[in-house]
């Protein structure tokens, strides 16, 4: 009866018409936003850099330290939208792809903490906190075994790059022949990058790029933010319902339907944080939502891709290629670990054990975080820097 109330509640507080289209019309001016933001990181990284990216990016050449700067930056930031679309500015200024593939599975791997963090609200009640917790786990797990799994492969064959450069060239030669000549997003964009570049154009190169960097990482997160906002106001209610009516009813429908809540809502944080208290409550089970959670995964790449079409000219290919590896990173993702069974019940062991232990004592949990996310990176880097 409570959920029907509240339901009811939601359907009888929608939003006006006017102010849906309003809200729409105001989410398509925060995408012009965005992808002009990626142009304006884009165009400051090549004036800072002056065409030398390698020798800025220098701490990453290191396959393993791309993934540790991922993933502190996500864990951080708390957006692994917001990392990887500042990534595809990055690349679209000049940051070799091969150094941006590590970044993109860093960035999936931190965005985890978001619902790990969210489970310690049950921490009060030992069974809640341990299926909450085993919930959370079960996608950082999965992300690890990904990159473990994946990395390596990557450094000595490069199939995602490879697969993504050949979609890119293929999609850009096939807009090229409808378009023409005419850029209609180069239009749209190139200006401001013109306009930031001519005020600020009293300052050194180095500088003046930096400035603009800046300001498109500012916009991005404003932009992406403010997306969230209105999407969430816009959708939260329905991507509720599809997530009732969709998890329990097996993989692919999970799978699916977390792609399309996290569509909806522009966040794979806010996704998988929506279902953790379920499973404390014991509403839904560890390995309902595990499906899920790989849903959101592939349901997160669509703000990248939303941003390398903010890229033109020579490196517009390239933006759209580490948008594409993103994609495919986590599609492919998905088909090995959970399509093979063996692969498949190891993040869900994994999790449920670590669940266990924290239940018994709360400091392996804190200490979970804390090393996985931020110490570990923080001692990698250091030595690093000291060899």
């Amino acid at each position: 009866m409570d959920e029907d109330n509240e339901e009811s509640q939601l359907d009888s507080s929608d939003l006006t018409t006017q102010k849906q289209v309003l809200m729409w019309l105001q989410i398509i001016c925060l995408v012009w936003v965005l992808i002009t933001a990626v142009t304006l990181i884009g165009g400051g990284f090549k004036q800072a850099t002056s065409g030398q990216a390698q020798e800025l990016f220098k701490f990453a050449t290191n396959p393993i330290m791309g993934v540790i700067v991922g993933t502190v930056a996500t864990a951080m930031i708390q957006s692994s939208s917001t990392v990887t679309s500042i990534i595809v500015g990055l690349v679209a200024g000049g940051l070799p792809v091969n150094l941006a593939v590590p970044m993109i599975m860093g960035a999936n791997m931190g965005t985890t903490i978001t619902n790990t963090i969210v489970s310690i609200g049950h921490i009060r009640d030992k069974e809640e906190f341990q299926r909450a917790f085993s919930a959370a786990t079960i996608h950082d797990f999965f992300n690890l075994m990904c990159i473990l799994i994946f990395l390596p492969i990557e450094i000595m064959f490069k199939p995602l790059e490879k697969m993504a450069g050949h979609i890119s060239q293929s999609i850009i030669s096939e807009e090229q022949s409808v378009s023409g000549t005419i850029n209609f997003v180069g239009a749209i964009t190139k200006p401001v990058l013109k306009l930031f570049q001519s005020l600020f154009s009293n300052l050194d190169n180095e500088v003046s790029g930096l400035v603009i960097i800046f300001l498109g990482v500012v916009l991005i997160f404003g932009a992406i933010y403010q997306i969230g906002r209105l999407m969430k106001s816009l959708m939260v209610g329905k991507a509720r319902k599809l997530l009732k009516a969709a998890i329990g009813r097996g993989p692919i429908s999970g799978i699916m339907s977390g792609t399309i809540v996290t569509i909806l809502v522009q966040s794979s944080s806010t996704t998988t944080s929506l279902i953790i208290p379920l499973v404390g409550a014991g509403v839904l089970k560890v390995r309902d939502v595990y499906a899920f959670t790989l849903g959101a995964n592939i349901g997160t790449c669509i703000t990248a891709l939303i941003a390398a079409m903010g890229v033109t000219g020579d490196s517009a290919g390239f933006a759209l290629q580490i948008a594409l590896v993103h994609l495919l990173y986590n599609f492919i993702g998905v088909i090995a670990v959970y399509g093979i069974p063996f692969l498949r019940e190891i993040p869900y062991k994994a999790a449920e054990r670590l669940a266990l232990k924290t239940c018994n004592n709360k400091l392996i949990g804190f200490g979970y975080i804390a090393g996985i996310f931020f110490i570990f990176p923080a001692v990698a880097i250091l030595l690093q820097k000291l060899f």
